[in-house]
């Protein structure tokens, strides 16, 4: 019987104390493609399981202090459940009372003495996928019970030529499995786009996992991109699966890559180089097969030259390059994402029959967008929450009251003067007509608001560290 799962390069520990049956078990399970460990009692199955954090357990039910009880196996089975590792249990002295005492324990399956290869195998298998789906489906959970950045609910729109000329370019790229560099200002679009391509891509079936890289601190940088084991580090209460494993066979997407601090960029570029990495907490050396999507609205070029970039990382990221336009480039769109916005919000807010005016649409279209496509859904979505009236025209769409409209404020002539004082002077600008909103001043200047929170502090700003 050949093993055709990926898991076949899975570690398997045997814990026997019978020599005899451990040699028999190696030579039958390297012969099928698994890596082995043994274990010979309960003291040496805990060392092997600390030191080498194994993907299966095939466990004897008696060790030397007793010979039919299985009461050896059931503790040592409720260790291995603390480390979420998949068990198989096995005794030849094979009990229906054993045997469910022990699957309501956690073990996996039960296998009798003599064993049957075939029967044997096909549950090692078993086992391991459901170990697999297990894990995932935790790191899934942890993935989504984080806050979502994606608020401007964007849809994908490309009735301009700039955006057709765009598709044009996905459809090209989308079926390859080289690396994609996705830049465009913030609120363009960038983390829709590379959704998009994923979905065109042949890995749409399988997992898209999506990474705001300014918002890892520093020292969590390796445990949310490989995963750590139970007690790694002082505050790993429980395993987590790393954002590589996530993504495994699918689309990783690392969002405001810039930002990435240079000290942690030789650990990414490594993974990126080799496709292999180690879960925290783990020697064992995992393979990361993913289609990698990165994204800025930094220029990643002149991070380099600045030596805030490594430039080894920035060839690794940018195989294929797309630009999103800004939302003034591509005016014919603009309507159109006014409406699917007002619709979507309506829907929301339970506030039905609710029309733009061509006048309303005329402004929206003239408009500046310093924020763009999530600036756009900010306004439709105020004008919902506060419009008492069906008839949506300029008056209602209050363009002038939104802080992140009046460009004129910051864009004022400035006298020639050094470099980083016209920088200080714009970032309080900027914070002066949004009334000190972060969030809202970065994207007037161009800047993710990691960056913006850097130069805050670069130049002593005060500002709401609530925020």
């Amino acid at each position: 019987m050949e093993n055709t799962l990926s898991s076949a390069a899975a570690t398997i520990l045997i814990a026997d104390d019978d020599e005899d049956i451990r040699l028999s078990l190696v030579l039958l399970l390297e012969g099928h493609g698994y890596q082995t460990l043994e274990a010979g009692t309960p003291k040496e199955v805990t060392l092997q399981v600390n030191q080498q954090n194994p993907d299966l357990v095939l466990l004897d039910m008696n060790f030397s202090r007793d010979t039919t009880s299985g009461r050896e196996g059931l503790e040592v089975l409720s260790l291995l459940n603390q480390q979420n590792i998949a068990v198989i249990l096995m005794t030849a002295w094979g009990s229906i009372e054993l045997a469910v005492k022990g699957l309501q324990q956690g073990a996996g399956d039960f296998i009798e003495k003599p064993w049957d290869k075939y029967r044997l195998l096909q549950s090692i298998e078993q086992q391991l996928q459901l170990s697999k789906l297990k894990k995932k489906n935790t790191g899934y959970q942890q993935a989504l019970s984080a806050p979502s950045s994606n608020a401007e609910q964007a849809c994908w729109i490309s009735e301009s030529p700039l955006m057709q000329a765009l598709d044009v370019m996905v459809a090209q790229i989308a079926k390859t499995d080289a690396n994609v560099l996705i830049l465009g200002e913030n609120g363009t679009g960038k983390s829709q786009l590379a959704l998009r391509i994923h979905q065109a891509s042949d890995r749409a079936k399988q997992p898209f996992i999506a990474v705001n890289m300014a918002a890892i601190p520093d020292n969590l940088f390796e445990s949310e991109l490989f995963g750590h084991q139970k007690g790694a580090f002082t505050d790993a209460k429980q395993s987590r699966v790393g954002r590589f494993e996530l993504a495994d066979q699918g689309t990783l997407f690392f969002d405001e890559i810039g930002s990435l601090p240079i000290g942690l960029q030789p650990k990414l570029l490594r993974v990126l180089e080799t496709g292999h990495y180690e879960v925290l907490g783990s020697s064992k050396t995992q393979t990361a097969n993913i289609r990698l999507i990165s994204a800025t609205n930094a220029d990643l070029t002149q991070q380099v030259l600045d030596k805030t970039f490594r430039q080894d990382l920035l060839f690794r990221l940018n195989t294929l390059v797309l630009t999103l336009p800004p939302l003034t480039a591509r005016i014919d769109d603009i309507a159109p994402l006014a409406l699917h916005f007002l619709q979507h919000f309506s829907m929301r807010y339970q506030k039905q029959g609710m029309v733009l005016t061509e006048s309303g649409l005329n402004a929206l279209r003239q408009h500046a967008w310093p924020g763009n496509i999530r600036q756009l859904s900010h306004v439709i979505e105020r004008v919902v929450l506060l419009s008492s009236q069906c008839q949506i025209g300029v008056e209602q769409l209050m363009l002038q009251a939104d802080g992140m409209s009046n460009t004129a404020a910051i864009n004022e002539e400035l006298a020639l003067q050094p470099l980083e004082d016209l920088e200080k002077q714009m970032i309080t600008k900027a914070l002066a007509v949004t009334n000190g909103h972060v969030a809202k001043a970065a994207p007037l200047l161009g800047l993710s608001r990691n960056a913006m929170y850097r130069r805050l502090e670069k130049f002593d700003i005060s500002y709401d560290k609530s925020e």
